[in-house]
Order: structure tokens, then C-alpha cells, then sequence
């Protein structure tokens, strides 16, 4: 078991890269992903402004499991100042990490991967660059147009033993 697990925070919208955990839990060892957006699924009946901040409980509480058993947890979402309060206090015995991902609005709504965004996407993405999601006043921001999940742990690593 760890001696002491950390929590990262890999914030960003969709289509920026926020979600490529896998290489980010291979790099830091013992480490489970929690990927909020997932759990919208138990509830698909409910209207998504409904089920946010029940998803975000529940990450936390799935969090917390991993955590008590010495893992690691990456969470992967779009989090609002809120979301990152509630997390630091519901973590606060664990060291807590935010890198938020925040290209250019037009790279973001770019076709960048394999599928091409729907236009509720390209919406959804527009209505984020108007909130504090993008303009996070915690954590690292990385402002570039593909910072990967490793790129931002490189960074975050460098500024951590600065």
C-alpha cells in the first residue's frame, strides 16, 4: 500500500484530451481512474444539470474506496470551481492535484480524433469557454492546443519539486 495516495484532478472540456487516463495510470503506479461523465449512465433518466452534482458525489465516494485501499485516483471531468471545492474537502487528509486542459475554443471544437463532434458537442464546448471551467483559479492551467494527461503530469512533477 502507498503511504500516501494523491488525488489528481485532470479537468478539461470535451474534445481536449481530458479523458486519456490510461497512460497517465500507467505512469503513476497503482492508480484507478474515476471518470465522471460514466456515471451519468446509472441515472440516463435524468436531465444532465440534474445529474451533475450527483455524479460528482458519487466519484467522490467511489474515489474514496480506491483511496482507503492505497490506490491512486485520477478523476477525468469538466470541473467548476464548486466541484473542485467539494473534492478538497471531502480529500483533504490527501494530497490534492488540478491540471486543468484549456486549448484555443477553435481547436477544441476541431475534429481531432476519429469521430467528428455533433453540433450539441460543438455547442456544449462553447457554452464552457463562458464559464470559470475554463478560467480555473486553482490548480495548473495548461493553455495549448493538444496538451496530452502526460504532458500536463510532466508539468505539474516540474513545478511539484520546484
Amino acid at each position: 500500500m502507498l503511504k500516501h495516495p494523491l488525488v489528481i484532478v485532470i479537468s478539461g472540456l470535451i474534445n481536449t484530451g481530458s479523458i486519456q487516463e490510461r497512460p497517465l495510470c500507467r505512469r503513476l503506479p497503482r492508480t484507478a481512474h474515476v471518470e465522471v461523465d460514466v456515471l451519468c449512465k446509472f441515472v440516463s433518466w435524468m436531465s444532465l444539470e440534474k445529474n451533475l452534482d450527483i455524479n460528482i458525489r458519487n466519484a467522490a465516494a467511489v474515489a474514496r474506496n480506491f483511496l482507503e485501499y492505497g490506490l491512486n485516483v485520477v478523476f477525468s471531468y469538466s470541473f467548476r470551481r464548486r466541484n473542485y471545492d467539494f473534492l478538497e474537502k471531502k480529500f483533504r487528509t490527501f494530497p490534492l492535484y488540478c491540471v486543468t486542459l484549456v486549448p484555443p475554443m477553435l481547436v477544441a471544437q476541431s475534429n481531432r480524433g476519429a469521430r467528428p463532434l455533433t453540433d450539441w458537442e460543438k455547442q456544449r464546448i462553447a457554452f464552457h469557454y463562458t464559464t470559470d471551467i475554463v478560467q480555473p483559479n486553482y490548480g495548473m492551467r495548461s493553455v495549448t492546443n493538444c496538451m496530452t494527461c502526460n504532458k500536463a503530469l510532466s508539468r505539474w512533477e516540474q513545478r511539484r519539486r520546484a
